[in-house]
């Protein structure tokens, strides 16, 4: 269950990321 909701805020974050640096661009 933990290990669950890492993997899941460490895959919002990265395409999080990745929204953001593609609204920068």
């Amino acid at each position: 269950s933990n290990q669950l909701t890492v993997s899941i805020t460490g895959a919002t974050g990265f395409i999080g990321r990745k929204l953001v640096q593609r609204l920068l661009a």
